[in-house]
């Protein structure tokens, strides 16, 4: 039986500056994909990508753009090598690429729904940040606690939500500062190794960004979203996304749910090992290691690692 590919896309967070470039030197294809979404938005994405600071490119507006431009510059080297997914997921922004690969959206669609998917995220967490006088809501990671016991921890502070299933040892809360100054402490008394807040632009994956929301489905209103080619897994539900309406529905419902990753990762395991995982290979294709990290921390590591493949080294070793 021929290998059989997963794409994994990363989120927010796996950007860096200079990312992709290697990729873009040594592969036309992902040179093409680099100057093609330069002329789709009228933005220089070269000079974005390698010549912006980690400031810059971390707000939602330069981020989210960016490194889908990172990821697709991955998979446009990836087909050059003859490599296909058969089987995609992203974490959180890493859907977007993931919607691209599985033939959801077009290429050029993708890169406008994610344009400005960034432009009206960063607008709302700059509002709230206005709001909040220097107290802007956001998000921290859980370390060393299940995700029911943050869940429980979350279910009772008002303003605090669980948004990022991580994996079986860390979540991720949004919400308003005082909630999470609340939630890093009942976090520590109930025996957490760590509470990280992160450096985010604002309380994604929760109800507190449901303006983004609306606003977002108004701006996607028009887009053709059509029923997935390959197996496609999807942050809201956890589960295979089997038609273009339910991920058109699910782009929206995106801003104000949690990111149910160990479960698209079980569900995922579960296709998997009904071919035999040795019949697979998975791949991050994107920025950064993080969803690989993730992934060896499930019971599934044994069976099947996950290969970067967001550098031109690594994907001159596949």
């Amino acid at each position: 039986m021929a290998k059989k590919y997963a794409f994994l896309f990363p989120g927010q967070g796996a950007q860096a500056p200079g990312m992709a470039k290697d990729i873009a030197e040594s592969s036309a294809a992902a040179k093409k994909v680099i100057d093609d979404i330069s002329s789709i938005i009228n933005m220089d994405m070269a000079q974005l990508l390698w010549e912006s600071d980690a400031a810059s490119l971390s707000r939602s507006d330069n981020s989210q753009i960016a490194i889908t431009a990172a990821s697709l510059a991955a998979v446009a080297a990836l087909k050059e090598k003859g490599i296909e997914p058969h089987a995609a997921m992203g974490f959180s922004l890493g859907e977007f690429p993931a919607l691209y690969a599985a033939g959801v959206l077009s290429f050029e669609d993708v890169i406008q729904v994610v344009r400005q998917r960034g432009l009206i995220m960063q607008s709302v967490c700059d509002e709230i940040a206005a709001k909040n006088e220097g107290h802007a809501p956001g998000m921290t990671a859980v370390i060393g606690l299940s995700p029911e016991k943050v869940r429980e921890i979350a279910s009772g502070i008002t303003d605090a939500y669980a948004a990022n299933m991580n994996s079986e040892k860390q979540t991720v809360v949004s919400g308003t500062a005082e909630a999470l100054e609340a939630v890093e402490k009942a976090a520590s008394q109930a025996g957490a190794r760590r509470a990280i807040r992160l450096k985010v632009a604002g309380p994604f994956h929760s109800p507190l960004m449901q303006k983004a929301a609306d606003e977002f489905e108004q701006a996607i209103a028009g887009v053709q979203f059509s029923d997935p080619a390959i197996h496609l897994f999807s942050n809201v539900t956890g589960k295979e996304c089997v038609s273009g309406e339910e991920a058109k529905k699910s782009a929206v419902l995106h801003l104000t749910h949690p990111v149910l990753w160990t479960d698209e990762e079980k569900n995922l395991a579960a296709v998997m090992q009904a071919d035999g995982f040795e019949n697979w290979a998975a791949l991050e294709a994107g920025p950064g290691k993080v969803l690989g990290g993730l992934w060896g921390n499930t019971e599934y590591a044994s069976s099947l690692t996950v290969a970067p493949a967001g550098t031109a080294q690594a994907l001159s070793s596949l």
